[in-house]
């Protein structure tokens, strides 16, 4: 292959495939759509298990990548992370460990790797910024994971330190859109009540929502999301991460309630609809600004989060509707 061959690892899952919508319909040589020197490679997990250096390496020799868009991770809600806290923090160390070392070694021109914003402390000032990743623990239930993806930050800037490396990483809030993970045991918040609440209609049963539906979080498209480490790769090259979030930032907070309202409604769910408050909430709130993105990326449109995004998130298409 020549030109630039770009490797995105966990290239099956939700945000890699949101990436790939926008390299496949954005119009070519535009600001995102796919350029004449490149060539995509969207890895999947069966080409080879991340958390062995062996395997990775094998993944490397086979497309030879000039850059690397890391996705790959183990993932989980936040009653996945609560049980296997030291599961999460090995396997991601691992794979994360593995593609930067063989980026290094391959001469990996760039590597963007996707943080999470439970990397940032649990008690810290809001909004979430930046320069405050490092500035205390994170919540307990998923510190393994956090602890994981967090290291990365440091493990960039060391191998930008000794080595000349130009690896970065972004840290998007929560993610929502089509390919997501429906599994009820690991699936996030949006898809998993997605497919409670259409269990629900389907046996006739009620819809139990775990927790107080108090918490706040911000969402983002995965298309979206494809545009900006899109704009990453090519243009950003500082070793500092960046957050992506929607257009409002730290405004744009909206309660797990408010969520789950705008499900039931697309859904059509009319039986009965409850909280389940003995059961945790996880972290409350994580508002995290986007100033820093505005101000490198410029404008930029957003797809709002609006209720015909439950039609999106399932499919990748909006609902028809009567003419």
């Amino acid at each position: 292959m020549s030109g630039n061959v770009i490797l995105v690892t966990g290239g099956s899952g939700l945000v890699g495939q949101g990436i790939k919508h926008i390299i496949e319909t954005e119009p070519a040589g535009s600001r995102f759509g796919k350029r004449d020197n490149e060539t995509w490679i969207f890895a999947a997990s069966s080409e080879g298990d991340l958390r062995d250096a062996e395997q990775t390496r094998k993944l490397f020799d086979k497309y030879k990548p000039t850059h690397v868009i890391h996705l790959a991770a183990i993932v989980g809600g936040v009653f996945a992370n609560m049980k296997s806290n030291a599961s999460f923090l090995r396997d991601n160390m691992l794979i994360n460990d593995n593609i930067l070392h063989t980026a290094y070694l391959t001469q990996v021109k760039k590597v963007v790797s996707c943080l999470s914003t439970c990397v940032f402390p649990d008690k810290v000032t809001y909004p979430l910024d930046e320069s405050k990743i490092h500035l205390g623990p994170p919540h307990p239930s998923n510190f393994g994971y956090s602890h994981a993806k967090r290291t990365v930050d440091i493990q960039n800037r060391a191998y930008k330190e000794q080595y000349g490396c130009n690896f970065t990483s972004a840290i998007p809030t929560n993610v929502f859109g089509p390919y997501d993970n429906f599994d009820l045991e690991d699936a996030h918040v949006i898809p998993a009540l997605i497919h409670k609440c259409l269990l629900a209609k389907e046996n006739k049963t009620p819809f139990v929502v775990a927790g107080t539906g108090k918490p706040l979080r911000q969402f983002i498209y995965s298309r979206d999301l494809g545009k900006m480490f899109i704009w990453m790769l090519r243009d950003y090259d500082d070793v500092d991460p960046v957050i992506l979030s929607g257009k409002l930032g730290e405004a744009e907070e909206i309660t797990i309630k408010q969520v789950t309202d705008a499900i039931v409604k697309a859904v059509g769910f009319q039986g009965d609809y409850t909280f389940d408050t003995t059961k945790a909430d996880g972290q409350y709130r994580k508002p995290a600004s986007n100033k820093k993105l505005i101000s490198l990326m410029g404008g930029f449109e957003y797809t709002p989060f609006e209720d015909e995004n439950y039609d999106i998130a399932r499919t990748g298409m909006k609902k028809k509707t009567a003419a």
